[in-house]
């Protein structure tokens, strides 16, 4: 579970989620709430809610979750995995382990590659800098009733302009990762349009963790002018992205023989060719103490900065993936092209 400490809830009769619209973890948690039919309340992280989770959360981070029973709760994947314990029903993991594997894959992928696709649109181009920037003012600093506070967002805006652009580098956006990034978003879509114009969701009738990870940063993709146009060019993902803001709890999840010949060419892209390499490489950076890694994805170079969280995470997902190995998942994580990746800490 994440981290966890005391505070006072708000809403005693439910749960509260302290978040931005901005933050592709903060709406994946409230689809989750939504999804669950959990009694929440959203509340934006203005600058007096940002100084009250300073003082009682033990990071400085959204969504926080606040329990009825004054708890926080931060981290979105271990958010969802306390909720399931206390909600099981309906449950976001299918009850085929392979499938549950497959769909704790995906998230891992969403949280961790996929926010470079959302993080290097928003902040790469002058167009889409300042659609967000004017979003996140509007959302802190609502409807400014004079000249004065009118002139204070702007300059909210111009410093969250300034800001965000200088944290590119954070997800490894550069000049020379730029492609890379950009041609694994277009990818993405271009595999998940067909996948999704056959079911409403990724395994079928109803949302899995696959959904809520995925979707959250698609989703705030789909808010900026850039990455935008191009979700609204695909409209089974673009369906997909407006039924994830209110997910219904109906229908049966999908066998994988019936899924596999739209979702089998985006994992094997996605997760063989960008994600599990890269993953694999920042944690092998950390562990040699090196200040940058350079790996090979899809034919090109892609260098970065390592990030402790990273390995961390990929570290709970070969973990998961120990627990859940047997020939049938081995033997379909190999048509992957993942296998080998996953396989590694069993090794070590």
């Amino acid at each position: 579970m994440g981290p966890m400490t005391t505070m006072t809830a708000r809403a005693s009769d439910g749960y509260r989620i302290v978040g931005a619209e901005a933050s592709p973890y903060s709406v994946k948690v409230r689809s989750y709430f939504r999804y669950k039919r959990i009694p929440h309340l959203w509340q934006v992280r203005t600058p007096e809610v940002r100084a009250e989770i300073e003082r009682i959360a033990r990071l400085p981070l959204i969504p926080v979750v606040v329990t009825p029973e004054g708890e926080a709760l931060q981290d979105s994947t271990p958010i969802l995995e306390e909720m399931e314990r206390r909600y099981p029903d309906p449950p976001i993991d299918p009850a085929d382990p392979s499938l549950a594997f497959l769909s704790a894959l995906i998230e891992e992928l969403a949280d961790e590659w996929g926010n470079k696709w959302m993080f290097h649109y928003r902040w790469a181009r002058e167009i889409d800098q300042r659609a967000a920037a004017e979003r996140i003012a509007a959302e802190v600093m609502p409807d400014p009733v004079n000249a004065g506070e009118a002139a204070g967002r702007q300059e909210l805006v111009e410093e969250l302009r300034r800001r965000m652009m200088s944290r590119v580098w954070f997800v490894g956006s550069s000049p020379q990762t730029a492609p890379i990034i950009e041609d694994s978003f277009i990818e993405a879509l271009d595999a998940l349009e067909p996948h999704l114009a056959r079911r409403p969701f990724l395994f079928g009738d109803r949302p899995v963790l696959a959904d809520f990870g995925l979707w959250g940063q698609v989703y705030e993709a789909s808010s900026d002018p850039t990455p935008g146009a191009l979700v609204a060019d695909r409209p089974a993902v673009l369906a997909w992205v407006e039924r994830m803001l209110h997910p219904l709890a109906a229908g049966e999840l999908e066998p994988w023989e019936s899924l596999a010949p739209t979702l089998e060419p985006f994992l094997r892209q996605q997760a063989g060719e960008y994600f599990l390499p890269w993953s694999d490489a920042n944690a092998r950076a950390l562990m040699a103490g090196e200040e940058s890694f350079d790996v090979e994805l899809a034919g090109r170079a892609f260098v970065q900065k390592p990030q402790k969280y990273h390995a961390r995470s990929l570290a709970a997902l070969r973990a998961r993936y120990r627990e859940a190995a047997g020939a049938e998942l081995d033997a379909l994580l190999a048509r992957l092209e993942c296998l080998d990746l996953l396989r590694v800490a069993a090794k070590a």
